[in-house]
């Protein structure tokens, strides 16, 4: 797994991030917390996963890029929908990948 290096995260959760992302990385189950992540196809533009599915051994997780953490699936679409307008408002495509690469650096 790669982290976004300015995650962005839902506001149920912005003072937990650091816990939250260690349970991931750890493998330690978290009810009802969703990553957002760059799509796995390029006919999308972000994935919402819940967490728990990454606990998976043969869950595909090696080159999955995780921009954003939420808490419930509400608070993720949320999430994820900011990433997108942020991404319209600044360059007036929907480029999320190409866009949050360039903003990394």
């Amino acid at each position: 797994m790669i982290w976004y290096k300015d995650l962005y995260v839902g506001e149920s959760i912005v003072h937990k991030t650091k816990k939250v992302k260690w349970k991931i990385m750890h493998n330690a189950g978290q009810i009802g917390i969703y990553v957002i992540t760059l799509a796995s196809n390029r006919q999308n533009l972000l994935d919402i996963i819940p967490s728990y599915e990454l606990m998976q051994k043969k869950y595909p997780k090696k080159d999955m890029v995780i921009v954003g953490l939420a808490k419930g699936y509400d608070e993720a679409v949320e999430v994820a929908a900011s990433i997108i307008d942020e991404v319209y408002r600044s360059t007036g495509t929907f480029a999320v990948r190409t866009y949050l690469a360039e903003k990394q650096g």
